[in-house]
């Protein structure tokens, strides 16, 4: 029995906690938000509350998304801060980082970073950061942007999807990549070349095998080519969105060991769905760049475990049913995206069950590795010192995904049907259980995090 007769606000006792030793019996004190005390299982620690797991039950660091895409303000009929964050929480979820994109106005100067802090800020349930946007002609503003806190910025290579977020040419993102290296931001692109796709084949119709073509690995393969180049000669770090072509992953490795400052992530639909199963005018599945071939989806599991990919993000990308043309099912119109925020971790626990990957292996991809990213030195584990952000887990329960039970707020997903492996029961952050009721959640600068 311990002699520590000292109270904690909650403490959690555990056969199953993962920790940066593994997956170990311990008990958890928190205090004020923060992990202040863990002891072997045991030592029977005082909480004004106390969390007893079972041993279907693992205690897991909440997850840290940094690719959500909210859409407010401006497009809130698409998702909002409300219905993100409640499905994050619901998925274990505590901690995002939303996209400069989608929302209008874009998030491209300080007066759109106020203001989408502004509209966030009373509907928050999880702890959200903002990435900064770098367009043609806000050079002068990504300074500014980074000293009120954004955590990075994002370009696109080709058409954004949406004409308030043009894209850059190579030569502008080398300049703007410059401009960071002068003050350590992170410039983070999504690498599609806009030549290669102009050459493909149109994408017009149901048949998703068309889509594809019209969306080639090659796209990607000369778009990051371009990145690595530019960060080698800026010295920027620079970091590849979701990545989907494994084609990448060789040239991905060998920038690496010459030094060039580089990480790179992908997501669950290209680990999980596959080209050869998605039936014609199913819009729900598109996506750019697009989910591809079976053994395309077995190199990117086998990047994740060299380490050649850092980490799992969702890309949240929701719209209206509408949007995703689901009446004509055509993939030449319907918009591009995956929904999946509250669905993460099971999907990928479901496929990493199957290849005997660890769920301490599939966390560490989805919680310490993103907030490495961004920057987090308070987030993505449990551990001494670190915010009390955690999920309850039953790895061995089952669930059956229903579009009408999620939070998001547009009932569409390619998920919907699919039987996956383990639920998360409950999800606390900074030491008090998301109630979905009650939004606590902070909004974060980077460095404060």
């Amino acid at each position: 029995m311990s002699t520590d007769s000292t109270e904690y606000d909650v403490v959690v006792r555990g056969r199953r906690i993962i920790t940066t030793a593994g997956v170990v019996a311990r008990e958890v004190g928190i205090r004020d938000g923060r992990v202040v005390a863990m002891e072997p299982l045991g030592n029977a620690l005082l909480g004004r509350e106390t969390i007893e797991l079972t041993d279907e039950q693992v205690m897991i660091p909440g997850l840290v998304d940094t690719h959500v895409h909210v859409n407010e303000p401006g497009r809130t009929e698409w998702e909002g801060f409300e219905s993100a964050t409640k499905a994050a929480a619901a998925g274990g979820v505590t901690t995002l980082v939303d996209m400069p994109l989608n929302s209008i106005p874009p998030t491209v100067d300080r007066e759109a970073l106020r203001l989408k802090r502004e509209v966030a800020e009373p509907k928050a349930y999880i702890d959200v950061g903002f990435w900064g946007g770098a367009v043609p002609g806000n050079r002068d503003q990504l300074r500014s942007l980074h000293d009120d806190g954004v955590f990075g910025f994002k370009c696109f290579l080709l058409h954004s999807g949406v004409d308030e977020f043009p894209h850059l040419t190579a030569d502008e993102m080398e300049e703007d990549m410059a401009e960071l290296a002068t003050f350590d931001s992170l410039m983070i692109v999504h690498a599609e070349d806009s030549r290669a796709i102009d050459h493909a084949p149109s994408a017009e119709g149901a048949e998703y095998a068309r889509f594809l073509a019209s969306r080639p690995r090659g796209a990607e393969n000369v778009a990051i080519a371009e990145v690595i180049e530019r960060a080698r000669w800026t010295g920027a770090r620079a970091h590849i969105l979701h990545l989907s072509s494994s084609d990448a992953l060789p040239m991905i490795a060998s920038a690496r060991r010459d030094g060039v400052k580089l990480t790179v992530e992908t997501c669950p639909h290209y680990l999980t769905l596959l080209a050869e199963e998605i039936p014609n005018g199913a819009t729900a599945f598109k996506c750019c760049p697009p989910i591809r071939e079976a053994s395309n989806r077995e190199l990117l599991w086998q990047g994740l475990k060299d380490g050649v990919i850092d980490c799992i993000v969702s890309d949240h990308s929701p719209s209206t049913l509408d949007l995703k043309d689901v009446e004509n099912g055509d993939f030449g119109v319907a918009w591009g995206g995956v929904a999946s925020l509250q669905l993460g971790l099971s999907l990928i626990w479901t496929e990493a069950k199957r290849r005997e990957i660890p769920l301490e292996q599939v966390v560490e991809w989805m919680s310490a590795k993103p907030a490495k990213l961004a920057g987090m030195t308070r987030k993505g584990r449990i551990a001494l010192g670190f915010d009390a952000d955690f999920a309850i887990f039953e790895p061995e329960a089952a669930q059956v995904v229903d579009v009408h039970r999620l939070h998001h707020k547009n009932a569409i997903s390619p998920y919907d049907g699919k039987a996956l492996a383990g639920v998360v029961t409950q999800t606390w952050l900074r030491g008090v259980r998301i109630d979905f009721q009650t939004p606590h959640g902070k909004l974060l600068r980077r460095g404060d995090a």
